[in-house]
């Protein structure tokens, strides 16, 4: 416990750090902590970082990961990442036969999803922290959510936890900490945005609070089905007492990109 405690203040204060700073040093920061991400997950599906698949699955997630200003410096195409992506995905099943099935269709597909699950996650982490005047407290307001879902969940579900959520995937979390995280968030969700407002309206917070917290709860347990499936207690153990940095991220990085394509910030 104590070890847990001492990396979460270490981690928690270097990260709020970065996102108080901004600018190109919180996007070399998030770029950092993606790849680390990233080699979790390879790591999970037994492929070394060193390697070709490995190599290939980092420069597609850094694709979608890092922001068009980097991206425009660096091609001198006019493609866009989307169709830079589209095509390393047509190279990467035409692969499979030049391979002669040695790299499959099922690693095609994991190289695909991974990037897109961890280089589009932090993705909008960052686009969401360089929105002008208001990104540093969008971040701030968006984690406060996750942090006190959380930590909500966890209390209302040890006192009052009566009825499995989803026992096959996540056999300690409850339907009744699950509604406590809700509603917990939405009291110092309100809170934070009568005293710092970030939206237009009540109601508008309101929907963003919900669909966070919601959305929050649902990658948790993305991640959760991710680590049963390939059968690890932890993504990694880069943060003593706290596993990996997707055990971390998990909720963040499935909210991010969800409230942007809703237009919801």
């Amino acid at each position: 416990m104590k070890q847990r405690i001492i990396t979460g203040v270490i981690g928690g204060a270097l990260f709020v750090s970065f996102v108080i700073i901004g600018g190109w040093l919180f996007s070399l920061f998030i770029t950092i902590v993606a790849s680390i991400a990233m080699i979790e997950l390879l790591k999970m599906k037994k492929i070394r970082p060193i390697s070709l698949m490995g190599i290939i699955s980092l420069l597609s997630m850094w694709l979608l990961l890092v922001p068009t200003v980097w991206y425009d410096q660096v091609i001198p195409f006019s493609f866009t990442k989307v169709e830079v992506f589209i095509f390393v995905i047509l190279a990467l099943l035409m692969f499979t036969v030049l391979t002669k099935n040695t790299f499959t269709f099922d690693e095609v597909g994991f190289v695909i999803v991974s990037s897109v699950y961890v280089g589009f996650g932090f993705h909008y982490l960052i686009v969401t922290r360089e929105i002008p005047d208001v990104g540093m407290m969008l971040v701030f307001f968006v984690l406060l959510i996750i942090w006190t879902t959380d930590s909500s969940a966890y209390f209302v579900g040890r006192s009052l936890g009566k009825h499995k959520l989803w026992p096959d995937i996540s056999p300690k979390k409850t339907i009744e900490g699950s509604i406590g995280g809700i509603i917990g968030a939405v009291l110092i969700g309100s809170t934070f945005h009568l005293i710092y407002p970030l939206f237009s309206s009540f109601y508008l917070a309101l929907v963003v609070i919900i669909v966070a917290s919601v959305l929050g709860q649902l990658g948790d347990l993305v991640e959760s089905a991710l680590k049963r499936h390939y059968a690890v207690k932890d993504s990694g153990n880069v943060l003593p007492g706290h596993g990996g940095i997707l055990d971390r991220f998990d909720s963040l990085i499935y909210v991010m990109p969800i409230l942007h394509l809703l237009q919801l910030i």
